[in-house]
């Protein structure tokens, strides 16, 4: 994740085009799959349907 490290040192501008450009990534083909995912969890997140940290383990039987 050294990539994500490198976004935090960037200027406000500079953030804001990686972002334009990701989501011109975003909204290709091969990666619409990916994108409609993407909404689903966000809608699940918004609706509080998330995992615990606790239910991940007992879910892994760890």
């Amino acid at each position: 994740m050294k990539s994500l490290n490198i976004l935090t040192k960037l200027e406000a501008e500079d953030k804001e085009k990686i972002i334009y450009f990701a989501k011109l990534l975003l909204k290709q083909k091969k990666y619409q799959k990916l994108r409609k995912e993407i909404e689903e969890r966000k809608k699940e997140v918004e609706r509080g349907e998330v995992f615990t940290h606790e239910e991940i383990w007992k879910k892994l039987n760890v």
